[in-house]
């Protein structure tokens, strides 16, 4: 039920329709030519709604939702009230995700440069691409078919966007190269100077910055994010990988496939991180780590030693989680001990 001031609805879909897109199957009794209008949380959805059950813990409020139609998993179907159609998904929020995107896709490019844009006669720019007020895009610059230029974004000299980019407003973008359908949010800043000088006690001397940045296809990237161009090689973000607003990504550092960071991590330079690494809000990382495939940092953790595939750490400095939750729990016998010799004094 999305605010229609903002967000276009396509629809409706008939169920069977639904299922198709939601990678889902049609539950027991499902009329397949039952069209649904919208998707709906529980509490909100009505009888022309999709809704959704992914946490068992909302499982206790599916008998009291009015929603005619409910993704759910299989073995969910039987707390399902009657009357209540259902797609059956062993992966219901990611149903949900597929059906939404159908219902709200995203707007297509309106084919032109605003008037107030500044295109260099040097740049290329495919006649699909939508060009936002006062864009400026530099000498050289590539702009791949269907892609979106925001207000006041700055594409740099050199600078080449594959297909169906959608580049926000007031985002700074150079020495960059980024795949096909990368989205960066409003207020990135991509390709700048990394942070690389030799101390010196009579002035710190620059190293300079000769490296790029390469995002590959399907990545998105927060607001007021910002990814540092390589020192002596490229900064390199993998392709698939989900970054939040307000991270800094260090020169040289590199990211394998879809990686998630979620807002106000620092990755310090030169470090690695391999597959499907998720790190929590606010960690950070200290310079030329590796971190393995599939690990899991947890929030606020400050990682000085290298994770290995598959760890989970935590705390500062970061540690095994398990080792972690032993010392916390430690920590809080002591307390509570300290605690009632103090009462019994």
């Amino acid at each position: 039920m999305a605010e229609q001031r903002f967000f276009r609805r396509e629809g409706p879909f008939t169920l069977a329709r639904l299922a198709e897109i939601g990678r889902a199957e049609l539950g027991e009794g499902a009329d397949p030519e039952r069209p649904v209008h919208d998707v709906a949380p529980l509490d909100r959805a009505g009888a022309d709604d999709l809704t959704w059950v992914d946490n068992a813990a909302y499982l206790r409020k599916l008998p009291d939702s009015k929603a005619g139609s409910c993704i759910l998993r299989p073995e969910q179907a039987r707390r399902a009230p009657d009357g209540m159609t259902l797609l059956l998904s062993p992966a219901p929020y990611q149903s949900l995700a597929r059906i939404a995107q159908a219902f709200y896709p995203a707007p297509a490019p309106v084919p032109g440069r605003h008037a107030s844009a500044v295109v260099d006669d040097a740049a290329v720019v495919d006649p699909s691409c939508e060009i936002g007020p006062n864009a400026v895009i530099g000498a050289g610059a590539e702009i791949g078919p269907d892609c979106v230029i925001g207000a006041g974004t700055v594409i740099g000299p050199g600078v080449v966007l594959g297909a169906g980019c959608r580049i926000a407003g007031n985002v700074s973008l150079s020495h960059s190269r980024l795949g096909a359908r990368v989205t960066v949010h409003p207020g990135a800043r991509i390709g700048q100077d990394g942070f690389g000088f030799a101390p010196d006690p009579a002035g710190h001397i620059k190293v300079p910055q000769v490296g790029a940045v390469v995002i590959a296809d399907d990545c998105d990237i927060g607001a007021n994010t910002t990814i540092d161009r390589g020192s002596v090689q490229d900064t390199v973000i993998g392709p698939g990988c989900w970054i939040d607003n307000l991270v800094q990504i260090g020169h040289n550092v590199r990211l394998g496939r879809g990686c998630i960071i979620v807002a106000q991590v620092g990755i310090s330079g030169s470090t690695q991180l391999g597959d499907f690494v998720v790190v929590g809000g606010q960690a950070a990382m200290t310079g030329h780590l590796k971190i393995g495939d599939g690990a899991e940092i947890a929030a606020k953790s400050g990682v000085m030693r290298d994770v290995p595939a598959g760890g989970r750490v935590g705390g500062i400095p970061a540690m095994p989680i398990k080792e972690l939750f032993r010392i916390l729990a430690a920590q809080r016998r002591a307390a509570k001990k300290e605690a009632g010799g103090q009462d019994g004094g």
